[in-house]
């Protein structure tokens, strides 16, 4: 017998080079991606007590199909011909990879920058519609009504599976969805553990294939070596226990030393060949923190002239809260807690925890104590991260008074 957590990785690993190859072949979105559901849920009620097969993909791949069949004999006799000639159950999977186009296809113009993010997570990221609905804070038919539009809108569009001819119609949008990607796998959103590696494992295979693709676009470069330069910082981020331990406190001997000098080498060959974006200054800010001894002579002011150059190219209310922590470090925990005064209430309410839990740590620096634990009991609660609510919740406690 198998492990449910190993069967649920081996899954999840499985799920986008096959659906890849059912649409490469049959060419519907919308029906290979049901039908790949249904070849997952056979696996999870079979392996557990029969074992997992040799050959998982081509297992998953032959479930598939049968399912593809089913659904098309109940359409048309002519579909069920076309089904049963087309139909190999003893093929494997293509030995090409085919995610990148998938990817794209799931970033197809004629959605919704939402149901972009909610279709890539489920079809390329192997996320199930609860962990997708968990990650957005919003109700599980909210996501599967989404991924379900997706789909109708994709078929209805005609799309076929197939790198678009002209790239650069969908490419930023393609690096964003990455970018998102990489990001709820660093800091998981919702639930028990602070980071999903196999979502920021990917997201960063994927860079490096779109890189590949387009070695000569500088913000693909740039994404890559943000999360390159991110994810070295992976294991020092929590302790033994999996408490999260905060930048200053990490100890910098267990980040990876390799990704850093990969990051900053494809940083430095990219920064002056091109247009500056976002994502090359935000690597060029995390490689300013990689490359300090320690957290202390982190040089501050360079970063600070960074995010201004960042509010520049790509202005936003994550950028103002970032920027917000670098004016502290430089001026003041003062001149960062006006920085956050400058915040619209519409980004206020975007940020969400965030911004209580960085003003937390302001108010705390500036020796406003109540006014801290507060904010830090705020965040605690509005978060849907189990560690991020520990965390919290254990600064906010040490700031009570001694009598509570």
């Amino acid at each position: 017998m198998s492990t449910p957590a190993r069967i649920e990785d081996l899954l999840r690993e499985c799920a986008p080079p096959v659906l890849a190859a059912l649409v490469r072949r049959y060419g519907q979105f919308d029906a290979c991606e049901d039908a790949l559901q249904e070849a997952l849920l056979a696996a999870y009620r079979q392996w557990p007590d029969h074992g997992v097969p040799d050959h998982p993909r081509a297992w998953l791949r032959a479930v598939a199909d049968r399912a593809l069949v089913d659904a098309w004999r109940a359409d048309s006799a002519r579909r069920r011909r076309e089904a049963l000639v087309a139909l190999d159950p003893t093929a494997q999977t293509q030995t090409g990879d085919d995610t990148l186009t998938l990817l794209f296809l799931c970033c197809h113009p004629a959605l919704s920058p939402p149901s972009q993010l909610a279709l890539t997570l489920r079809a390329v990221g192997g996320l199930t519609t609860a962990q997708i609905a968990a990650g957005f804070l919003v109700p599980e038919a909210t996501i599967a009504k989404r991924i379900s539009r997706a789909k109708e809108r994709i078929r209805a569009a005609g799309a076929r599976f197939e790198q678009p001819p002209q790239l650069d119609e969908r490419l930023a949008v393609v690096r964003h969805v990455l970018y998102l990607m990489f990001n709820e796998g660093y800091s998981s959103s919702a639930g028990p553990t602070l980071q999903r590696v196999d979502l920021t494992n990917e997201a960063i295979r994927l860079a490096r294939l779109l890189h590949r693709l387009l070695p000569g676009d500088t913000e693909t470069a740039g994404l890559l070596a943000l999360m390159l330069l991110t994810d070295a910082r992976r294991a020092a981020r929590t302790d033994t226990n999996g408490s999260i331990v905060p930048l200053a406190e990490q100890d910098r001997t267990r980040w990876d030393a390799l990704r850093i000098a990969e990051g900053r080498a494809l940083l430095t060959r990219t920064l002056g060949t091109g247009p500056v974006g976002q994502c090359q200054v935000q690597a060029a800010i995390a490689a300013l923190h990689d490359e300090a001894p320690t957290a202390e002579q982190t040089d501050w002011p360079q970063i600070l002239a960074l995010y201004h150059v960042l509010t520049q190219v790509a202005p936003g209310p994550m950028v103002t809260l970032s920027r917000a922590v670098a004016l502290a470090m430089v001026h003041g925990p003062a001149a960062g807690l006006a920085q956050i005064g400058t915040l619209e209430p519409a980004d206020r309410a975007a940020l969400g925890h965030r911004l209580d839990a960085v003003r937390a740590h302001l108010l705390e620096q500036a020796g406003d104590i109540d006014e801290a634990r507060a904010a830090y009991l705020r965040a605690a609660r509005s978060t849907a991260s189990e560690p991020e609510q520990r965390y919290l919740g254990l600064k906010a406690a040490r700031l009570a008074p001694a009598h509570e």
